[in-house]
């Protein structure tokens, strides 16, 4: 457990207090703040640690009458505004070090208080791997992925669903081809070792940044919407890495902050310059940042090693190894799921089966009609619940380990939707999740319509830490498609309409390497499926067949 001192800085601390005011009154009547107070408190600071845990983070706490925000300038290259005067701020130059902290309080008219002081702060905080990542061991120069889907994306960031975009998801490309947003695609982002291997950061906008509806009128914007605007914040910055303070659970962030200094942005400006980097690999980025205004959102952003145009990626063909049918349902017979083939489970499950789902899964949502199997999702009372479903599985009825499962399937629509098609290691039961492994052969959501996803969950790479990719399927809630995996021992290839998308190396770590079961559901809002449209009544996913080919 963190050791948490508070020190008053007016008792230890020399303070220097100064009132100013501006004397454009057509601002506004003018009210200077007063009373300022500053609480400081050095995580891990104790009687051995004088100095604290080595984290280097200090917890500040401001307070004064008649303001209206809070800026603090830390006094290492890093400035922050906050409205409630509540912030935590991490000092990263390694060693016990003196900054020079100031607090200023901001009133009515223009009139600011402000207060100065000295923090003494130990840091020991390293991640070599990050670094030889994001540089490359030299230099590295990253883009937005605009052809990943949630490229840009936005959600809470705190409370349910903070670990990921359930807001609004950016679909590929799609600020491409209009002038208030295209910038966003031209963005080059260079992280560089130096002489003294310190990370240097190169911002090259090409003219343009794309700004936040929430900061374009201070860049001359109209304050209606997101813009592409003029923005001189481009260059060289130092760069630190510190250790994560967000509380998002270790399976989905690698712990590690990008810190920018001198208000440094990474493409989509919102206003900080600090940014948690959920995952990295030798040519992905995927980071998440607290805007400076508006620290009830958390936005997303992905960045790839290749700079792609539009329309330019090519899908291989699957040349599948597996040809022989062993086993399948093309529910041609009874009005019903065969319980030769299917159990249907029941109820919410746990915390809405561990995503907070909104739906209660019933034996009676899911049909056969002219020889199609319909998963009915209804918004109507069922079980204190407010939308009913279905979902079933092939759990001790039939497991299989590698082959071909190819699913025939029209998706869901309305906004909340989460239609899956998906498998689970047959010792479920006895290790738990994700020890047992998940295999995602398609995900969908009806907030992103046409964009399907396919995941693999496992220790270390489970929730929103998963090893996912999308792609772009036109009327998947209109025509029917064939929803494709070939499991191998050496890989798990997923493909729509015999196209690959994604291609996962199936390592002997992994435990992809035992028999699977399969699950069909429907399920309603979550982590996954994000905001329910209230004017949601009725859809289903509809399966022509499910077939499972081997050797």
């Amino acid at each position: 457990m963190k050791n948490i001192i508070k020190t008053s800085l007016t008792a230890l601390l020399l303070i220097f207090f100064s009132a100013c005011t501006n004397d454009d009154y057509d601002m506004g009547e003018i009210t200077t703040p007063s009373n300022l107070n500053v609480i400081t408190e050095v995580v891990g600071q104790s009687d051995e640690m004088p100095n604290g845990d080595g984290s280097g983070t200090v917890n500040f706490s401001v307070s004064a009458d008649n303001a209206i925000s809070y800026k603090f300038i830390y006094g290492d290259g890093f400035e922050e505004v906050s409205a409630s005067g509540e912030t935590t701020h991490s000092f990263n130059e390694n060693g016990v070090n003196e900054y020079t902290v100031t607090v200023v309080a901001s009133g009515t008219g223009g009139a600011s208080s402000n207060m100065t002081t000295t923090v003494t702060v130990f840091s020991n905080f390293n991640d070599p791997e990050t670094k030889e990542l994001l540089t490359g061991g030299s230099s590295k120069t990253w883009y937005v992925a605009a052809s990943q889907p949630g490229h840009l994306g936005v959600g809470p960031s705190s409370g349910e669903g903070f670990t990921s975009p359930i807001y609004y998801a950016a679909a590929p490309y799609e600020k491409a081809g209009a002038p208030v947003s295209s910038c966003f695609y031209t963005d080059e982002l260079t992280f560089s070792l130096n002489d003294s291997d310190n990370i240097i950061y190169n911002y090259n906008n090409n003219g343009q940044t794309f700004i936040n509806v929430a900061y374009t009128s201070d860049f001359g914007g109209s304050g209606a919407e997101d813009q592409c605007l003029e923005y001189d914040g481009t260059g060289d910055f130092n760069v630190s890495l510190s250790p994560s303070t967000s509380g998002l659970p270790e399976d989905a962030t690698t712990g590690t902050v990008i810190n920018i200094a001198n208000g440094g942005t990474m493409s989509y400006y919102v206003g900080s310059s600090s940014y948690e980097v959920l995952d990295i690999t030798p040519t992905t980025m995927h980071v998440r940042v607290i805007p400076g205004t508006d620290p009830a959102l958390a936005w997303y952003l992905k960045f790839t090693t290749s700079q792609e145009e539009e329309g330019e990626e090519e899908q291989a063909e699957l040349e599948t190894q597996f040809e022989t049918l062993i086993w399948s349902d093309e529910f041609d017979q009874g009005d019903i799921p065969s319980d030769e083939n299917w159990n249907f489970e029941i109820g919410n499950g746990e915390n809405g089966w561990g995503n907070q789902e909104a739906q209660y899964y019933t034996d009676e949502n899911a049909v056969i009609e002219e020889g199609i199997l319909n998963i009915n999702l209804i918004a109507e009372e069922t079980s204190g619940y407010d939308y009913s479903s279905s979902r079933i599985t092939t759990m001790d009825k039939f497991e299989f380990q590698y082959g071909r499962v190819e699913v025939r399937a029209k998706l869901t629509e309305g906004g909340g939707t989460w239609p899956a098609i998906w498998m689970l290691g047959s010792n479920f039961e006895d290790v738990g999740w994700p020890e047992t492994g998940e295999i995602d052969i398609m995900e969908y959501k009806g907030n992103e319509p046409n964009v399907v996803h396919s995941t693999l969950h496992y220790p270390g790479n489970a929730g929103g830490n998963a090893v996912t990719e999308s792609t772009i399927v036109e009327n998947a809630a209109t025509e029917f498609h064939n929803y494709t995996v070939e499991w191998t021992e050496e890989q798990i290839i997923f493909a729509v309409d015999n196209q690959i998308y994604h291609v996962f190396d199936n390592s002997e770590n992994t435990p992809f390497h035992k028999p699977f079961f399969l699950i069909l559901n429907v399920a309603m809002g979550g982590t996954f499926g994000g905001e329910i449209d209230p004017d949601f009544q009725q859809t289903a996913m509809e399966i022509d067949y499910v077939r499972v080919y081997q050797d």
